[in-house]
């Protein structure tokens, strides 16, 4: 292991532990905000880790700064060289982010069985992550005073919603005057479905107070929060062995949404970054396949790269237009070189441009 894998993997159970120290705490004071703050910084510093044991860079050229919180997971999830999440886990990944950048940066109301889910949820999948990357268990790397978190799990999702909704509507009830503090507790449920439907910005006050008004009406919280429907938490043993994962709902797809797609019941992961995730020119994708230019073309043109979004985008620079590829171009012209002849598929492209001519 690289020396600067082990300081970041260090660093990230160093992070964790203190999460669960914090939580673990008899007094309130600052509690929820510091757990979800330390959670999120052991998570980026594990993402970080695990991408440069991968093999993968974490600093673009000539940058002084490292990626951010997004560009990590994204790399994880959608880079063919060094996938390591699934969609379920980035989900679960920017939620907890979500629900950090709430309590740092404003305000946040959030139950203890909310945290709680939170908390373990986090535990289990930084354990999942950890043991997968590094072929070791977390276990081994906690000290032997700590425990890890283990407290009476919600049965589900829906019973937990159904708890946090009542509580909204007592404070949302006529003469209590406490209608900013429902706002603040409906701001951790908004953050998760916002997650959900793949919309990584914090809900405005605006758009809280139009949900408390449908909650005080009686509308149902499945239909004020439909993303957060789509899916439950999945319990695995309990006590100090337990694992809590968000996991979708039978006969709900997860699944990437894709671009010029609508908000929906699904796991959507923002690219941040467009021209980052289109990174390679024409040129620059005929080198990595190992083909020249027109070749590479060709095998473009076999595959309809340039009418998959998840392969091809055109941009709009200076009134320039530059057609740009990701890296699943890369995986898919691989894939399919390995089963079918580049001199086929050269020939019956030339054969069709005589055609054309």
């Amino acid at each position: 292991m690289k020396k600067e894998v082990r300081q970041l993997r260090e660093k990230a159970i160093n992070a964790l532990v203190l999460s669960i120290d914090h939580f673990n705490r008899p007094w309130d004071r600052g509690r929820a905000e510091a757990v979800l703050i330390l959670l999120d910084h052991s998570f980026e510093m594990l993402l970080k880790s695990a991408i440069r044991q991968k093999g993968g860079q974490i600093r673009k050229a000539r940058e002084k700064q490292t990626i951010g919180f997004d560009a990590c997971v994204r790399r994880g999830l959608t880079d063919a060289g060094m996938k390591f999440l699934t969609d379920e886990q980035a989900l679960t990944l920017q939620t907890i982010n979500g629900q950090r950048d709430a309590a740092q940066h404003y305000l946040v109301d959030m139950s203890e069985h909310q945290l709680y889910f939170y908390a373990q949820a986090g535990v289990t999948l930084f354990r999942d992550i950890h043991d997968d990357i590094f072929e070791e268990k977390l276990l081994l790397e906690l000290p032997e005073r700590v425990l890890p978190i283990s407290t009476t799990a919600p049965k589900d999702l829906a019973a937990l919603f159904d708890k946090e909704i009542e509580e909204i509507k007592g404070l949302l009830a006529p003469g209590t005057r406490r209608r900013m503090d429902a706002v603040a507790k409906a701001r951790s449920l908004a953050v998760l479905e916002s997650a959900v439907n793949g919309d990584y910005e914090q809900p405005s006050d605006r758009e809280l107070q139009k949900v408390c008004r449908r909650i005080a009406d009686g509308e149902a919280w499945s239909t004020v929060f439909p993303g957060v429907a789509s899916i439950n938490i999945t319990a695995e043993g309990d006590g100090p062995t337990l694992c809590l994962r968000l996991t979708k709902n039978e006969g709900t797809p997860v699944q990437l949404l894709k671009e010029g797609e609508g908000a929906g019941a699904v796991v959507a992961i923002r690219r941040v970054n467009e021209l980052g995730y289109y990174s390679l020119g024409a040129k620059d994708l005929a080198e990595k396949v190992g083909l020249t230019p027109p070749k590479s073309r060709a095998v473009v043109d076999y595959l309809a790269l340039r009418e998959d979004p998840d392969c091809f985008k055109e941009f709009q620079i200076s009134g320039v237009t530059h057609a740009r590829y990701s890296p699943t171009a890369i995986k898919r012209i691989q894939e399919t070189l390995a089963v079918e002849s580049i001199d086929d598929i050269w020939a019956a492209d030339r054969a069709k441009r005589r055609g054309a001519a």
